[in-house]
């Protein structure tokens, strides 16, 4: 199975925006829903956000809406995490994954079954 590949972690200070990219060269990309999740230091990763195959449809867990958005360029095989007014305990590797085509729901890490390798977003006081 093609990689998922994540780009555009990075350190910044609290307030900053960052955009986080996921792209792949598996050509049934644009049949899946994808989410993004994250692992904070000595947690269980989570939940972020997810998109429909078709961008139609998105959800976001509580503490991130208004500050994140997620999209995706099925052209392009790439979708995106744009995130806002970050805050220190965004902290996090965040990992771009695929829906399970069986999986009835979005917000558990176990409703998606192919990851990426991650990227690392560290947030500054």
């Amino acid at each position: 199975q093609a990689p998922l590949v994540e780009s555009g972690g990075g350190l910044v200070q609290a307030g900053d925006s960052l955009r986080l990219s996921c792209t792949t060269s598996a050509r049934t990309f644009s049949n899946y829903n994808m989410g993004w999740l994250r692992q904070r230091p000595g947690e269980a990763r989570e939940f972020v956000a997810a998109i429909s195959w078709d961008g139609r449809n998105k959800f976001y867990a509580d503490s991130m809406k208004g500050r994140f958005t997620i999209s995706r360029e099925n052209a392009k095989n790439t979708v995106y995490l744009q995130m806002d007014n970050l805050r220190p305990d965004d902290t996090a590797i965040y990992y771009c994954a695929k829906h399970g085509i069986h999986s009835m729901g979005y917000y558990s890490p176990d409703e998606y079954d192919y990851w990426g390798q991650g990227t690392q977003v560290t947030v500054s006081s």
